[in-house]
């Protein structure tokens, strides 16, 4: 293997403990968790062969794989010594891994994630002022995103734009810290930090493909009250956001997020018209008042 094949599997690795473990690095998972990854793998190459309607049995993956052919056999015998020879992993294998997760091939997922979200680069910080995290951990979960991109000015809004994103906001094992995750159009995916104080909810994000940072705002009322009954459940928050365009005008964004009923996190986005019947008519009144829903710059 050359670097670039231990670099392209780290990537699969990472993926792969990030995306069914919430942990940023293969070397935080352990060997009974890489089974657990293995088995869900294998439950999508099923799903995935009934969908189709294959006859054929499908090739699984063995529950050791993971661990004992990618991880002790290749990357941690590359990073002990960098000299080591080491053999190609079957690239049928990869490629059926990536399959399950909706890749065409090996190839194809390396090329859709040559971008890493870098957190560390977002900060949130307020002095003297303690996290709400009972408020945080109702928002961990999937979420589905409406947005609507307003002009600086009303008059220019000659068409109306709404969006709907699939959106993840989960709590990371190693740092503590609460990520947020949203699809975008074609391998566009936006990343960012959750924080919140008091009844407010802060959320600063950027994008994997350009720099365009966004600062979302909510206020919660009497959030206090309501995290005494443990019944409750939060399932829609109202947010203004900030971000600068291409041609460095300032855009006003009003957004919603809405809780998504779903066990499986699809990092796809769909955009729908706004008189579409998908969209709650709460929602449209919302989107439609422009006025309401601008910042004032000046």
């Amino acid at each position: 293997m050359k670097k670039e094949d231990v670099l392209h599997l780290e990537k699969l690795m990472n993926f792969l403990s990030l995306h069914f473990l919430k942990k940023n690095h293969w070397e935080d998972v352990s060997k009974t968790e890489w089974s657990y990854i293995v088995a869900e793998l294998n439950d999508l190459i099923i799903n995935d062969h009934q969908q189709k309607g294959i006859k054929k049995e499908p090739d699984l993956l063995g529950s050791n794989y993971l661990y004992e052919h990618l991880i002790i056999n290749k990357l941690k015998k590359y990073y002990q010594n960098e000299n080591a020879v080491l053999s190609k992993p079957n690239l049928a294998k990869l490629s059926l891994i990536v399959k399950s997760l909706g890749y065409s091939n090996y190839i194809e997922f390396i090329n859709s994630n040559t971008e890493s979200f870098n957190f560390n680069d977002l900060r949130i910080n307020m002095d003297n002022v303690k996290q709400n995290t009972d408020l945080l951990d109702k928002l961990v979960g999937c979420w589905y995103s409406y947005n609507r991109n307003l002009p600086d000015n009303p008059l220019q809004a000659k068409e109306d734009r709404i969006w709907r994103s699939a959106t993840e906001i989960y709590k990371s094992e190693t740092s503590g810290e609460y990520f947020i995750e949203r699809s975008g159009g074609d391998r566009h995916k936006y990343f960012g930090k959750v924080t919140a104080y008091s009844d407010y909810v802060f959320i600063i994000m950027n994008s994997n493909t350009f720099i365009r940072q966004r600062h979302f705002i909510s206020k919660i009322k009497d959030i206090k009250e309501k995290l005494k009954n443990p019944e409750y459940k939060l399932h829609e928050l109202h947010f203004i956001s900030t971000c600068i365009s291409f041609n460095q005008e300032p855009i006003a964004l009003f957004e919603i997020f809405q809780k998504a009923d779903r066990k499986t996190f699809i990092p796809d986005s769909i955009s729908y018209p706004i008189d579409s019947d998908e969209i709650p008519k709460s929602i449209v009144k919302q989107l439609e008042d422009t006025e309401a829903n601008r910042i004032d710059y000046k």
